[in-house]
């Protein structure tokens, strides 16, 4: 008589459910690891962002989809609509349950939610933490476009000199203040006019989509908490005229970011992009700071030469992801 053999049981696989079914305590294990992740892979205190998630899933206004198994919420990924334009602000796995196929399903649900709202004709994301990649079986990939991107780091120990770059006696260099933003956002729409961080972030195409841009820089804590005193801005003396500027926040207790660096075309290899960025990096170690971060997207030679002669190295490679005109 054969022997009877027990069938392997399988655990079910993980359900989408709709984020705003959630309740912030659902998340926080995952929100946990998160935050452990960017804290000891970037140096960057992902806690303020994590306190939004929790605040807006709470109030069952967080767009998105959650990854839930037996244990509990597994992944999630969330999503703003802006004027036309979805905003895909996070996505991220649980390294115990990461694999292409559940991240690739995660992303799918939230795209095929947005393009199927009728309110958007652009999606734009940079999913730092995104593991595995978007390829060509992602939804709507005949729309998809993909701009490699890194994240750099500097060490900015006490024994760390950069030397000063003497400028034109034309220009200017002064500390940031509320009223240089408006020149910032015209400064923005002239100098990404045709570059390819334009492709990647639709707002740097006019003004009115730069101030948009510098607002939440200032206002949200997505690139850190705005560091006005590390943050400088070039002037021509006798024009007036905006024609650099280094924006920079705090992403935790000893570590800064470089948000926006930026020189208008006809000041460009004159040497005010290093020097804006010298000092907003003594400003910043002044204020406690022992790295520095930034990005960069990997086709912008000129930017990364110069922040390799500054002695920024990468840190993590991720790309910025575009899908449009389907």
């Amino acid at each position: 008589m054969a022997a009877l053999v027990e069938p392997v049981q399988h655990p079910p696989a993980p359900e989408l459910h709709d984020l705003r079914s959630l309740r912030a305590q659902d998340l926080n294990e995952l929100l946990g690891e998160e935050e452990s992740i960017w804290r000891e892979a970037l140096d960057w205190d992902f806690e303020k962002s994590a306190a939004l998630v929790r605040k807006f899933v709470d109030l069952h206004a967080l767009n998105g989809t959650a990854l839930v198994s037996e244990g509990g919420v597994i992944g999630y990924c969330y999503y703003v609509v802006e004027d036309q334009k979805g905003l895909i602000g996070d996505l991220f796995m649980r390294r115990a349950f990461q694999t292409a196929a559940l991240e690739q399903r995660l992303l799918n649900a939230t795209l095929d939610e947005l393009m199927g709202t009728g309110l958007v004709n652009r999606i734009e994301s940079q999913l730092m933490l995104l593991r595995s990649g978007v390829d060509d079986s992602v939804s709507g990939a005949r729309y998809f476009r993909s701009y490699p991107r890194d994240f750099l780091m500097l060490d900015v120990p006490p024994s760390l000199t950069l030397g000063v770059r003497r400028l034109s006696t034309r220009l200017t260099i002064e500390r940031w203040t509320e009223p240089h933003q408006e020149l910032a956002a015209q400064l923005i729409a002239t100098t990404y006019r045709g570059h390819v961080d334009s492709e990647i972030n639709d707002q740097y195409r006019s003004v009115s989509g730069a101030r948009k841009f510098l607002y939440n820089i200032v206002q949200y804590p997505g690139c850190g908490t705005f560091f006005r005193p590390a943050s400088v801005a070039a002037f021509v003396r006798q024009s007036g005229e905006m024609c650099g500027m280094c924006l920079a926040s705090m992403v935790s207790e000893h570590s800064g970011h470089i948000t926006q660096i930026c020189v208008s075309p006809e000041w460009q290899g004159e040497g005010l992009g290093y020097e804006l960025l010298r000092q907003s990096i003594e400003l910043l170690r002044s204020a406690g700071c022992r790295k520095v971060s930034l990005t960069v997207t990997s086709e912008n030679r000129a930017a990364m030469r110069l922040y390799r002669s500054v002695g920024f190295r990468p840190a993590l490679h991720f790309a910025a992801y575009v899908w449009e005109g389907w």
